[in-house]
């Protein structure tokens, strides 16, 4: 009897364990081959009109977690618009000090530019046209802009200046009213990102991975934001600069938080709230 009792504790910690194993196992939902999802969390209000969210990822190979840090932007209470250093006499500036001053309450890095800190595609801030070539290259194929209050993304091909009180070129464009945008020509590797996007419901999201080492695949963000996909739901999704340049700053009420970059970048894109 008391080697029968043994059996049946042995093979009942072995099962507990197993499920234990399984439980781990399907708790991590699967982005690509070595990419998963080991907290999808959920939006948090964090002030009328504004979400927060936190995703982590782990890398198996190489081994790796970072976090994709989000805000959602009701625009019925947010609205975005284009900052220039040159507005507050500096030559680049890092998001806090976009966000300070500005009176912004979040702030992420906007275009790619040159040395010199001048933008590389199309920029329309403030009413002015501070590039108003619409590049052709192959990495700029989105461009975010706001038309009376109301932001866009669009595809640069089906683009004209006219239609953006500001607005500015970046890429590569991922997603296009729901559907996945072809990425040629640019570099397929993993790297820190900045992003904006719109929503089903057309609310405004920006996103920033926090790692400086790793980060995340162009089909990695598409599956990611997908409608459908961890409850993201964009329909428009447009890559900002990344690498050292990728940072967001947000300061709501008592919630704050801040993705730093490494260098300090020209342009940025402002979330302001709107005089009711």
């Amino acid at each position: 009897m008391r080697r029968y009792l043994t059996v049946l504790l042995v093979f009942h910690f072995v099962a507990l364990t197993a499920n234990s194993a399984s439980s781990q196992t399907t708790g991590k939902k699967k982005i690509s081959p070595t990419l998963s999802v080991t907290d999808a969390a959920a939006w948090k209000s964090v002030q009328k009109g504004i979400e927060s969210r936190k995703i982590t990822l782990e890398r198996s190979e190489p081994g790796y977690t970072l976090d994709l840090k989000l805000l959602r932007f009701d625009t019925q209470w947010i609205t975005a618009r284009l900052l220039r250093s040159a507005e507050y006499q500096l030559k680049a500036a890092n998001a806090m000090t976009f966000l300070e001053r500005s009176g912004a309450v979040a702030a992420i890095n906007a275009n790619y530019f040159d040395t010199g800190g001048k933008p590389l595609a199309f920029l329309k801030a403030g009413g002015q046209a501070v590039n108003p070539r619409v590049s052709r290259s192959s990495l700029y194929t989105g461009v975010f802009g706001v038309k009376d209050q109301r932001p866009f993304i669009s595809h640069r091909d089906d683009f004209f200046s006219e239609q953006a009180d500001e607005g500015m070129q970046s890429g590569p464009l991922l997603l296009l009213r729901g559907a996945p945008q072809a990425v040629t020509g640019v570099p397929l590797r993993a790297s820190r990102r900045a992003l904006i996007g719109i929503d089903r419901e057309q609310r405004l999201m920006i996103a920033g991975t926090d790692n400086l080492i790793g980060g995340l695949f162009w089909a990695e963000l598409q599956e990611i934001f997908s409608a459908g996909s961890w409850q993201v739901q964009a329909q428009d999704l447009l890559n900002l600069d990344g690498g050292g340049s990728a940072q967001l700053y947000i300061k709501a009420g008592k919630f704050e938080e801040f993705v730093p970059g490494t260098v300090e970048v020209p342009v940025a894109i402002g979330f302001f709230a709107k005089s009711q």
